[in-house]
């Protein structure tokens, strides 16, 4: 799954001629591309997918979709870190088939 979560930026910089935040997403904090949200600033809320800001949000929004994200089990999957992400799939029975039906055990 890929959503698309708001989060409040705490602070912007510009690296390599890129702008980004840091964004906070309930508690998570991760880095972000700004540039497609040049209106955003630090204190503003955006919808961020898979690393880029793309639409400025208000916070009342903000504060429900996390709400509800949470309580559907998936804000944790979704802003996982990458050493989650992998513990979480070493974990996992593998399938050599795509549909995952055959575990070759």
């Amino acid at each position: 799954m890929c959503l698309a979560i708001p989060g409040k930026i705490e602070e912007i910089a510009v690296e390599g001629g890129v702008r980004m935040g840091r964004v906070n997403f309930g508690g998570v904090i991760k880095r972000v591309c700004l540039d497609c949200v040049p209106e955003a600033g630090v204190g503003d809320y955006a919808i961020v997918h898979a690393g880029f800001a793309i639409s400025k949000v208000d916070e009342e929004s903000t504060r429900e979709t996390l709400a509800l994200f949470r309580e559907m089990g998936v804000l944790d999957e979704e802003l996982a870190d990458e050493e989650a992400v992998l513990a979480r799939a070493a974990g996992k029975t593998q399938s050599c088939c795509p549909d995952g039906r055959y575990s070759g055990q």
